[in-house]
């Protein structure tokens, strides 16, 4: 009776397969297999936008052998990288960011000594050509951010332990920057926390704030924004765990709440977020390792945090033991718990960064000088290592895809 319902669904197209394959044999589960593949070619040939278009990657570096921006393309079906090659040579140019339209890509570096934003104008086949360079005045950068608006940028001076304001105008360039200093430091951690150390900045999802983690001040900064001037004035501050040593940080997807990344103490601290007074209290922390695990390595230190889009996972990367923490998010409250403890397979993950479908997550290698390649699980958020998946980069800091 199965037979008879299956042959009778079938046989209406069955014919059309034989004669359209010349396969008299085909059984109707078989020619029902290859209609099927054979549709799905055929709209994808007539339909050629339905494949997955590659995307641009760049890639800063720092440290020894941060010569340039290299540039690759990323195939989001497969999840394969081309090889790497260098867009731009320039002295550590180590976080990038993009401007929101997508032409500009901005760069923290060094040009005749001097530590400054550098500007590229990106060119439809993915390469870079100079705009410009102008120095902070106040040392290099440690991180970079363009503001929703398009009208200037901020970097975050680590050892100058300052913020600065580069405006931007209407083509996207660099103007002389204004620079903000952080004052303090909590002194927990003796020979890191003397003095202030801004180690990121962003904004609220609403773009009225700024908001810099700093590592020496154990908290983050908070800023109003400006955007006429442009400017940001200081509005506040958000006390995190002592000694814990901020680095990064990332707003949950529904904008409720902060994870920032502590750096000294290999943690993340969870903030409920006031969009209207623009203030962040603090809710809980949980280790990105245990004490145990911690205790195996000779050097421990966490580097940076992302916010899978689904708002059910947390992704933070652990130097030392070389690893990538995978939390799941309680949406209603921001608590997190460990899920999976995922080696990189690369050597120091200073920077990841999951594609734009959050189907893969990239690990920057910075002492392996690789980039590794894991399936992200949409359902559990764990990650799977692709073998074969890996590319060469010196001294990758930095993961940027373009929009």
């Amino acid at each position: 009776m199965r037979e008879t319902v299956s042959r009778w669904k079938i046989d209406p197209v069955y014919p059309k397969v034989r004669a359209l394959t010349g396969l008299e044999n085909l059984t109707s589960v078989v020619a029902m297999k290859f209609l099927f593949s054979y549709l799905v070619l055929s709209l994808l040939f007539v339909f050629p936008s339905l494949r997955a278009e590659p995307l641009e990657v760049y890639f800063g570096t720092g440290g020894k052998g941060a010569d340039g921006i290299y540039h690759a393309t990323f195939n989001p079906e497969t999840g394969k990288l081309t090889d790497a090659t260098r867009a731009a040579e320039i002295n550590g140019p180590g976080f990038l960011a993009m401007h929101p339209d997508g032409g500009m890509l901005y760069a923290v570096a060094t040009m005749e000594k001097e530590g400054g934003a550098a500007a590229y104008r990106i060119a439809e086949d993915g390469s870079l050509e100079f705009v410009s360079f102008v120095p902070t005045g106040d040392g290099g950068g440690a991180h970079i951010a363009v503001h929703p608006s398009g009208k200037f940028l901020l970097t975050a001076q680590y050892g100058g332990g300052s913020v600065a304001l580069f405006p931007l105008d209407e083509g996207g360039n660099l103007g002389d920057p204004t620079v903000t200093e952080h004052e303090g430091g909590s002194g927990v951690v003796e020979n890191r926390q003397k003095a202030p150390h801004p180690h990121w900045c962003g904004f609220s999802p609403d773009g009225k704030y700024a908001l810099v983690p700093d590592l020496g001040m154990d908290g983050i900064v908070i800023y109003t924004v400006d955007t006429d001037a442009p400017s940001i004035t200081k509005h506040g501050f958000a006390e995190s765990v002592p000694g814990g040593g901020p680095r990064h940080m990332r707003f949950s997807v529904d904008g409720k709440f902060i994870y920032l990344l502590n750096e000294l103490s290999l943690s993340v601290s969870t903030f409920s977020w006031d969009a209207e007074g623009g203030t962040a209290e603090m809710l809980s922390v949980v280790p990105a390792l245990s004490e145990e695990v911690k205790a195996g390595e000779n050097f421990n230190s966490a580097a940076e945090i992302l916010v899978h889009p689904s708002g059910k996972f947390v992704y933070s990367s652990n130097r030392g033991h070389d690893t990538v923490s995978v939390y799941e998010a309680d949406i209603a409250t921001g608590g997190l718990s460990v899920t999976q403890i995922q080696p990189i397979r690369g050597a120091f993950p200073r920077n990841i960064n999951l594609s734009p479908d959050a189907q893969w997550l990239l690990a920057a290698g910075a002492d392996s000088n690789t980039i590794a390649v894991h399936a992200v699980d949409q359902e559990t958020g764990k990650l799977t290592f692709q073998r074969g998946h890996v590319i060469n980069v010196p001294s990758p800091i930095c993961i940027l895809f373009a929009p």
